[in-house]
C-alpha cells in the first residue's frame, strides 16, 4: 500500500467558523420566518438545525509528530500528518490497528496499573482497557524492550539475553494496511531476529567458531564483540519489518548472562581459568627474576655457584617467589654441605 499524504486540508478554523455563522443565522431565521409564517425557509432552517452539526464530524486535530490514516467506505484516501486543524470528508474513518496494543516501551505505558501488568506478563504486548483509545499513530521515535529470551549460543550453552530497539513509523499507508498489527509484529520479528543472530555467536571467545560466515575462524563472541551483534541484530529487524513502514533506528544489548541452570559452573570456569593465567604470569615472572639473580651473580663476582647450588638457589627462589604465602626462611649457621 502506498502512502497518500493530504496535504490540503488544513481548513479546520475556517470550516468550524461558517459552521457556527451558519448556526446563529438559522437560529434568527427560525425565529423571524416563524413570525412571518413562511413555511419553506422555516422548514430550511429547521434542517440546517439538525444537521449542520455534521460538518463538525470532519474537524481533525493533530500534535507534532502525529499522522492519522483515513478511510472512506473502506477505501484508503489518504493520511494527514504534521501538527494542524483539518477538515475532511465528515465520513471519513480513522484507522489505526494497534490502538489498543500496548508494549513495554515508551509511549505506552501511561499508568502505574498498565506497568505492573505489562511487568507481570514479561514486557509482552497485550491489549488493555483505555478511557479513551486514540486512533492516531505516533511518528514520534519509540524504544521497545522485550522481554529477555533464552537462548542457546553456538556452542549450546543456554544464555539469557535482552535488547532495547529503538524505531519509528515511517510509512504510515504500510504500517496499517500492510500487516495485521504493526506493533505486535514488530515485537515478534525482535524476538525473531535475536533468536537467529545469538544463534550464531559463543558466550566468551571460543577457538575454531566462524561467526561471520566466511569459513575462517575469528574471534567474535557475544560479550566482546556487543557492537557487533547489536548492528547484525539491527539489520535483521530491519530486513524484517520494512514491509511494514518501520524504521529501526538502533538495537542494543541491556541483558547478557549465563542461564541460571549454568550460571554457577561457568563462573568457576571462569574463575580456574583466570587463576591459571595468574599462575602462567607469576610463573614467567619468576623465572625472569631467578635468571636476572644468577646473571647480577656471575658478572659482580661476589660468589661462585657450582651447578649443585645454582639447582638449589634456584629451586628456593621459585618456591618463595611462586607460593601462595608468604616465606618463612630458615637461617643455616653450619656450611652448605
Amino acid at each position: 500500500m502506498t502512502e497518500i499524504i493530504l496535504s490540503n486540508k488544513k481548513h479546520g478554523m475556517l470550516v468550524l467558523l461558517l459552521t457556527i455563522v451558519l448556526y446563529i443565522l438559522a437560529v434568527l431565521g427560525t425565529i423571524f420566518f416563524a413570525d412571518e409564517a413562511q413555511i419553506a425557509p422555516l422548514v430550511l432552517c429547521i434542517l440546517y438545525l439538525s444537521l449542520g452539526w455534521l460538518p463538525l464530524l470532519g474537524l481533525k486535530v493533530l500534535g507534532p509528530q502525529e499522522a492519522l490514516v483515513l478511510t472512506l467506505f473502506g477505501n484508503y484516501i489518504g493520511t494527514l500528518k504534521g501538527e494542524g486543524f483539518y477538515f475532511v470528508n465528515p465520513f471519513c474513518t480513522a484507522v489505526n490497528p494497534a490502538a489498543k496494543t500496548q508494549l513495554s516501551q515508551s509511549g505506552d505505558v501511561d499508568s502505574a496499573k498498565g506497568s505492573k501488568v505489562l511487568a507481570a506478563l514479561g514486557g509482552s504486548s497485550v491489549s488493555l482497557p483505555k478511557e479513551a483509545v486514540t486512533k492516531k499513530i505516533s511518528l514520534k521515535i519509540m524504544t521497545l524492550s522485550n522481554a529477555r529470551q533464552k537462548i542457546n549460543d553456538c556452542l549450546g550453552n543456554p544464555v539469557e539475553i535482552g535488547i532495547a530497539v529503538t524505531w519509528r513509523v515511517v510509512d504510515t499507508g504500510k504500517a496499517v494496511f500492510d500487516v495485521d498489527n504493526y506493533k505486535e509484529f514488530l515485537s515478534l520479528q525482535c524476538d525473531s531476529a535475536l533468536r537467529n543472530i545469538v544463534r550464531l555467536y559463543p558466550y566468551d571467545v571460543s577457538p575454531g567458531v566462524d561467526t561471520t560466515g566466511d569459513g575462517v575462524p575469528d574471534e567474535g563472541s557475544l560479550r566482546g564483540s556487543s557492537d557487533v551483534v547489536a548492528a547484525r541484530i539491527r539489520e535483521e529487524i530491519q530486513a524484517k519489518v520494512q514491509e511494514a513502514g518501520l524504521e529501526i533506528l538502533e538495537a542494543r544489548i541491556t541483558h547478557l548472562a549465563y542461564a541460571s541452570e549454568i550460571a554457577a559452573a561457568m563462573l568457576q570456569r571462569q574463575q580456574a581459568s583466570a587463576i591459571i593465567d595468574a599462575r602462567k604470569m607469576i610463573v614467567e615472572g619468576a623465572v625472569g627474576t631467578v635468571e636476572m639473580a644468577l646473571e647480577r651473580l656471575n658478572q659482580s663476582g661476589v660468589v661462585e655457584l657450582d651447578e649443585e647450588r645454582k639447582a638449589a638457589m634456584v629451586s628456593n627462589l621459585l618456591v618463595v617467589l611462586c607460593g601462595n604465602h608468604e616465606a618463612q626462611p630458615v637461617v643455616n649457621t653450619g656450611s652448605l654441605y
